[in-house]
């Protein structure tokens, strides 16, 4: 299972990470006049290459190699057996042990998401002129190390937790519950039909829950230094600024990636374990 969830995560991130970087470039702008989702893509493209699409990959890779098999197996795990038998689970117990498999995987890869959040905002600097602050992933590593301590690392850990506990709420256990509804009511059976609508339903659940911790986990993720004392002070300070509505910045690029993201991983899984002879997820 872990290497079938691995595989899965490599494929759905390589394949929706162009959208992900729309999404940061959009809630890293400052302004009154909110760019939209295309105009930002082309913008990257016209001033940096279309390969810049794809900058910060690597540490996007890695930290799903750690994050996601935390999280789908721990939900599993405390679906099946410290709550029960998953036909009778709750949907408020699922939410609960969603967003606690989210906490758990979140606080042991957000490094890689640091990184790869410094390395997608590096882009925008290099299209103004001036150098990237990291060269690759392991330089990257190495200076936040060096001129902010291996606790800076952790810079912005608690938005980030927070947003993962969100996101896992609205995600596992909304594709967990959507899914069985379906097959449930004879919409469809345990196939590619019920794992594509039951993921676009959990991809807009997950990022309507979840898109207020997104922009204050990235605005504190790609500062170095200490602009935003806490989470609470990022979004005071946000919304002051910006209007309520800058918490949903980047909105339609994070449900554009959720919803092909969760299809492309969930339907590769659950067909993983298909394959495998293991039982649908």
């Amino acid at each position: 299972r872990l290497a079938l969830i691995s595989a899965s995560a490599l494929v759905a991130e390589t394949s929706t990470f162009p959208i992900d970087i729309t999404k940061t470039r959009l809630q890293l702008h400052v302004s009154l006049k909110p760019k939209g989702s295309f105009q930002t893509a082309l913008g990257i493209i016209k001033d940096e290459g279309f390969m810049a699409l794809y900058k910060g990959l690597a540490p996007a890779l890695i930290r799903h190699f750690v994050y996601t098999p935390i999280r789908i197996l721990s939900y599993e795990h405390l679906r099946n057996n410290a709550v029960g038998q998953q036909q009778n689970t709750s949907l408020l117990s699922k939410a609960f042990i969603g967003g606690l498999s989210g906490v758990l995987g979140q606080v042991v890869a957000s490094p890689a998401d640091l990184v790869k959040v410094r390395m997608q905002a590096d882009g925008r600097m290099v299209s103004q002129g001036l150098p990237p602050r990291y060269n690759g992933v392991l330089d990257a590593f190495a200076k936040i190390v060096r001129s902010e301590g291996v606790a800076g690392l952790w810079r912005g850990v608690w938005p980030n937790v927070q947003r993962a506990c969100l996101v896992n709420m609205g995600e596992l256990a909304c594709y967990d519950q959507a899914k069985r509804t379906i097959i449930r009511r004879g919409v469809c059976e345990d196939n590619v039909y019920a794992h594509t609508l039951a993921s676009m339903m959990s991809g807009l659940s997950a990022t309507a829950l979840s898109c207020p911790a997104d922009v204050v986990k990235t605005r504190m993720m790609n500062q170095a230094g200490d602009g935003y004392k806490t989470s609470l002070d990022c979004l005071v300070k946000t919304v002051r600024r910006e209007g309520v509505m800058a918490l949903w910045k980047g909105f339609f690029p994070t449900w554009a990636r959720l919803g092909p993201w969760q299809f492309v991983f969930w339907v590769s899984y659950e067909k993983f374990r298909s394959i495998a002879g293991l039982s649908s997820f």
